[in-house]
This record gives C-alpha cells, structure tokens and sequence, in this order.
C-alpha cells in the first residue's frame, strides 16, 4: 500500500464514521518538532548582528553531530581541551538525538550501532571506553555488554497478511526464487571475504579503507536495481530486501543508490547481524561522546561567517539565546556541519569544494514516535520484534522502545515509526515536512494495516522531521574523485562530517571527526596515540 492509498483509506475511513452514529475520533494529540530552520535559515538572507566580543581558542568545532563530537572526544583524550564546539541546535548529537516521555526514552532518529568491523577501531575504542565492548578492542570477536545487545526476537517481516521471522521474504516465495537468495548471499559472503593486494577489504568501514580496484570501483557508476539484473538476480524478494536496505541505511530506493553503496551495506561487516540498540536509540553513543566536550560546547550557535587568514580562522557566531554575536578566532578550524552549508558561510570557498557540492543529494526523514496504551497484538508464535518491518509499505516500520527492557507484561509502551522521502518532489517534501496532523494520519493508516486497533491504542503521536537527514550515495557520487579536496582539507582546516565519505553512518562520522582531530593535532604540536 503506498502512501495516497494510505491518505485515502484514513478519509474513506472518516467519510464513513462522519456519515454513521459517531463522529471519527480526533486525532491523537503531539508535538511537531525537528532542526531548528528558523535558525538555519537565516543564512539564505543574512542579517545578523556584528560581534560584540571576540573569543580565542586554538580548536573551534562548527557542527555538534557524530563527527564534531568523535573530534572532540578525539581531541580531549589526546589533552588538548583548548577547543569551542558550537552547535546550532540547542543540544548536541545531530541525528542521534532522542526524546522522552513517561513511559519511556526513545529515538529521534538513529536507532541501532551493528557491531563494527575491526576495521572501525575509532568506534570500538568508543565502545571499549564506555564499557560496552569488553576485553580487547582490536579482537576479531570481542564480548558485548548484553545491555546493549539487542535482545531477540530482533527483526519481523509483516508479509501477506502475517508476521515472519526475518526480513527475507518467504511466505509463499517459491523454491527457485529462495535459490537466488542463497545464491545472493554466497556472493556477499565472497566479496566480504575478497582482499587486493594491499590487503584492503572490497567493501570497508570505513569506507575510506576499502580496496582501490577499478573492477569494484566501477560498481560505483550504475545503480544497484540495474546490478542485481546485470548479474541475474531476479527475485522480486530479493528487490524488495535491497531496496529496504538502501531506504533504511541511505534513504534513498536501489533504483537510486550506487551498486558500490548497495553491496557496502551486505559485505562491509562481519555477518554476525547483531547490533547494538537502548531505548533512545543512538542518543547514549552521542551522550558518551558528548563528555569529553563538557563546558566547551556553545549551543544555539549559528555559524556565519568563516573566513580563513594566513595563520588563524574567524568564525562569527550568532548566539539565538542571547540575540547577539560573537567572533571565534581559532588556529585550526574542524568543520563538522554538512557540506551543503560551506557555499552559504564560508567568505571565499575554494572552487574544488564548490564543485564537489553540486549535486549533492539529501535524503529527509519522518520519524513518528507513537505513545501507546498497550503493545499492539500479534498473531501466536510471532512475539513482538524489536524491529516490525511491514513489506507492502513506503515507510520502514517500527521499532519497540520498550524491547530492551525485557518486558512482556502489558503496559504502555513507545514504538518508532520511520520514512524516508526519496520518492517525493523537492516542493512536496517542503510541504510534508510541515504538516503534523497529514503524518499522523499516514502513520495510522500504515500501521492499521497490520495492527487495526492501532488508533485505539494510541494516545499522542509526536512527529519529528529530518529535512537534510543524510547525504544520498547516488551512483557517481562516492569514487569520481569529488571528494578528494574534503578528504584531504587543508592547511587549517579540516572536515569531519559524514558527507566528506558520502555515506551517512555512525561509523563514517566517528572516523571523519577522529581523523580531523588527529591531522589538527599533529598541527597542533600535541602528541597522541593513533585511534585509527
């Protein structure tokens, strides 16, 4: 069912309760909340006040996301607290932020960590710091804290009309189509085994790592639908799995995403599957970082201007709170805000960065945390999951606040709804991304579908938006060479966010902020010990 058969059924449904005995129930009340673009947008017509104070300090941080945070955190280990993070919004964490209500914490955008390859150390020495990885970090298997782990049932397939364990669809797919799935996936686990002669993996993460091969390289130039084809891959199951794949990792379909990017998603890990999930979702990875930067970060701060001297960076900051502005002068400079921003506040942005700017693709987000009385109901032998995939859906389904509390008894709970808006015109997403009452209504009438008591059970729907969630991996956009100037920054200045990889992971921030770090580090003077 796509979304105007979604919108649809809810008025036909409405048409009828209005023409019978009772009127239709109001909507469930909530809030309508996301980045602050009041704020941000202000840089379309700058008119802010000019500075009233300057400040020194050797590091200044624009941007408090994964990236900026890992560099923080980087920096701080390493002793070198002379640094000033500013963040727009008026707490750090980016899209790993989260809310909370009286039943229960819960995500406001990223929801789970798969346990990262060795070749993420960053993000296992995060991990290790926060006790969460046990023993060894560089172990091919290290322990997890069960905590963290997520607890089984992990994952459901609503298909058909029933629940299925899994997300490769079954019920009903015949034997030959299972063959390609096998066969699939005997492919994946020999990419994720391949290594060049520099003894670099096909598909890394980060993906900064990964093998140079020309033969892979030019996965990179068509999508990954044409690929599967390409090599006889006609499954509608198997589609159906690789586009969810690429709509929940990239936000965008796999008639859209880089084969490269597609392939990534299957063979840049180990297989095990397990991932690393809390209520919040990935909030307590940000908190985690977020330490290290405690009493250096200056939130409600909208950066600018920045404009780059012979030895030193000013950066002039609006501070929303206070109706005023003032003026960073750094020494090194780590930008950690996305790229789509540098054309509007840098004073001079060097041709390179500009041309590797355009065309640039962003992937918005719905994200509807429901407040519910009770857990909805599910057919015998099928418990609920953690994650509740719904097959014939334009939106990813949900995840189980409360799942990690190993709670079976009924009470209230929070589940996450969440969709991305590839398939939407650049105007209708604007439009969307304003209107609560359309989304709680599209969220209702997807989960109805497999949960009819849904509205019943509902009490409050709180919608929260993601305008530029993540930067799209479309084909062409991750090996023509484009990065490079990002990659590399420059004397003074460095870039820390996930879109200087091109892929919006937690994994590809953690190691673009650690990487900014060390590289200023070295600048610095300041000894440190690899992360990397």
């Amino acid at each position: 069912m796509r979304r105007r058969e979604f919108l649809a059924a809810a008025s036909a449904a409405a048409t009828l309760a209005a023409c019978g005995s009772k009127a239709a129930p109001p909507l469930p009340p909530g809030t309508l909340s996301g980045a602050n673009d009041v704020l941000g947008h202000r840089l379309r017509k700058p008119d802010f006040p000019p500075p009233s104070e300057t400040r020194k300090v050797s590091v200044a941080i624009v941007g408090g996301g994964i990236g900026g945070l890992s560099a923080a955190w980087k920096l701080s280990r390493s002793g070198c607290d002379d640094f000033l993070l500013l963040e727009m919004e008026n707490e750090a964490g980016g899209n790993s932020r989260a809310g909370r209500n009286a039943v229960s914490a819960h995500p406001l955008g990223a929801h789970y960590l798969p346990l990262p390859p060795r070749e993420a150390r960053a993000t296992r020495q995060l991990l290790a710091e926060l006790g969460v990885l046990q023993g060894d970090p560089d172990a091919a298997h290290p322990a997890y804290d069960e905590k963290y782990l997520c607890h089984a049932p992990q994952e459901r397939l609503y298909t058909n009309g029933y629940w299925q364990d899994g997300l490769w669809p079954t019920l009903g797919v015949p034997q030959a189509e299972r063959a390609q799935y096998v066969r699939f996936q005997d492919h994946v686990a020999e990419l994720r085994q391949k290594r060049d002669g520099a003894g670099r993996r096909a598909f890394s993460l980060p993906l900064a790592l990964s093998s140079r091969d020309p033969k892979r390289l030019a996965l990179d130039r068509v999508t990954l639908r044409d690929w599967l084809l390409t090599e006889g891959y006609t499954a509608p199951g198997l589609h159906w799995l690789a586009d969810y794949a690429c709509r929940d990792d990239y936000g965008t379909s796999a008639a859209q995403t880089s084969a490269w990017a597609g392939l990534h998603y299957f063979a840049c890990r180990d297989g095990e599957g397990q991932v690393l999930t809390a209520p919040e979702g990935n909030a307590w990875l940000a908190r985690g970082l977020a330490r290290a930067s405690a009493g250096r970060t200056q939130p409600n701060a909208l950066v600018f201007r920045v404009e780059q001297g012979r030895k030193e960076t000013v950066c002039d900051v609006y501070l929303a709170a206070e109706n005023r502005s003032i003026r960073i002068v750094s020494r090194e400079l780590i930008w950690a805000a996305p790229l789509f921003l540098i054309p509007h506040v840098f004073a001079a942005p060097r041709p390179e960065w500009l041309a590797a700017i355009k065309g640039a693709d962003y992937a918005p987000w719905v994200v509807a945390n429901l407040t519910l009385s009770s857990a909805p109901q599910t057919r015998a032998g099928h418990p609920l999951a953690w994650d509740n995939v719904l097959h014939d859906s334009a939106a990813l389904g949900y995840v189980v606040a409360t799942h990690q509390q190993l709670r079976y008894a009924p009470g209230p709970t929070v589940i996450t709804w969440y969709r991305a808006l590839h398939e939407e015109s650049a105007s209708r997403r604007r439009r969307l991304l304003q209107d609560r009452n359309e989304w709680a209504a599209e969220v209702l009438a997807d989960l109805s579908v497999p949960h009819p008591e849904i509205r019943e059970l509902t009490t409050r729907i709180d919608i929260h938006r993601h305008a530029h969630a993540m930067i799209r991996p479309l084909p062409g956009r991750l090996w023509d060479g484009t990065r490079g100037s990002f990659e590399q920054g420059r004397a003074g200045i460095q870039f820390a966010h996930a879109d200087v990889s091109g892929l919006s992971l937690f994994e590809e921030a953690n190691f673009r902020g650690v990487l900014a770090a060390e590289r200023t580090l070295a600048r610095l003077g300041v000894s440190y010990a690899s992360s990397l």
